[in-house]
């Protein structure tokens, strides 16, 4: 699974995704914190990776329909302390083992995860 992982997450995710599997690039990294939502997704969407981020805005499925990316993963955790994300984006891990991102938009929370899928 190849992941895109925005600049309002910790630096740290990046490497847990890695030590997990996962083919995760940082957004930071790339140089492209601050792009505007609409050109980070053509950005990821051209490198067929799914976009893991806090930003609402990705949300938002008339933007961004399901089916018409690679994915979208909102995390919404309880607070943003970098502990509580990363222990989110840890369990997550195991739902990305389980189950498919591919063209969805998944909603994470600390108990539970919203999905929709394309049309």
């Amino acid at each position: 699974m190849k992941l895109k992982v925005d600049e309002n997450l910790p630096a740290e995710a990046t490497e847990l995704l890695k030590a997990e599997g996962f083919d995760a690039e940082s957004v930071r990294e790339e140089g492209l914190e601050g792009s505007p939502d609409p050109e980070l997704a053509e950005t990821t969407a051209g490198e067929g990776r799914i976009i893991l981020t806090l930003d609402r805005g990705f949300a938002d499925i008339t933007a961004y329909p399901p089916g018409r990316h690679p994915g979208i993963v909102l995390l919404r955790p309880a607070d943003r302390y970098k502990g509580t994300v990363l222990a989110l984006i840890k369990k997550l891990c195991l739902a990305f083992k389980q189950w498919s991102v591919a063209g969805s938009l998944w909603i994470v929370e600390p108990d539970r995860i919203r999905i929709r899928g394309p049309v």
